[in-house]
């Protein structure tokens, strides 16, 4: 399949935006303690460089969670596994996701948090893709607004492939080659 990458938030951009989330989340908490459930496997960038950016005491954890497999674009049924988290009852919980694409997942990565009895649980996204959601909910920490396109990047893959670039890019699909048929 063919494609090229088009770069759309440069490392230093990306940066800018994670200082930001830093200070907002430090608003909201100041130094209560705080447990971080990074959902895997595109959040591994943003929640280590955010996390270096908090001076609350801090709980890290991480938890697979997707609704998106292989080489697809469209979300699938959720597959979640937090058989490794620690008992939230009563904790303050922030969860970090990669992207707000359809909404789904984050929506769903909440309400068994909930389940598990913490006593509020916040979400930070770095990415809202504009214009794809499905469900009525609003993250509470939102990094960037971006375009409704295919996005890979510091975190984020297609089909496994370029989630080590510093930057976010935009997938272009060569729609000329009948191989490529776009995303799938």
């Amino acid at each position: 399949m063919n494609y090229r990458l088009e770069p759309l938030l440069k490392q230093e951009k990306l940066q800018q935006g994670i200082e930001r989330l830093a200070q907002e989340i430090t608003t909201k908490y100041g130094d209560q303690p705080l447990t971080i459930v990074g959902v895997l496997t595109g959040s591994v960038i943003f929640l280590a460089d955010l996390i270096r950016q908090l001076q609350m005491p801090l709980r890290v954890y991480v938890i697979q969670a997707s609704s998106y497999r292989g080489a697809a674009t469209t979300p699938d049924k959720l597959m979640m596994n937090s058989e490794l988290l620690p008992n939230l009852k009563g904790q303050q919980v922030l969860v970090l996701d990669d992207i707000f694409d359809t909404g789904l997942t984050l929506v769903q990565v909440r309400q068994r948090l909930q389940g598990l009895g913490a006593a509020e649980v916040a979400t930070a996204v770095l990415l809202r893709k504009l214009g794809r959601q499905q469900v009525d909910y609003l993250p509470d920490f939102i990094g960037f607004d971006i375009p409704d396109e295919f996005v890979v990047g510091y975190g984020l893959d297609y089909n496994d492939q370029h989630r080590h670039l510093p930057y976010v890019a935009a997938v272009k699909f060569d729609l000329d080659d009948p191989a490529s048929g776009g995303p799938l």
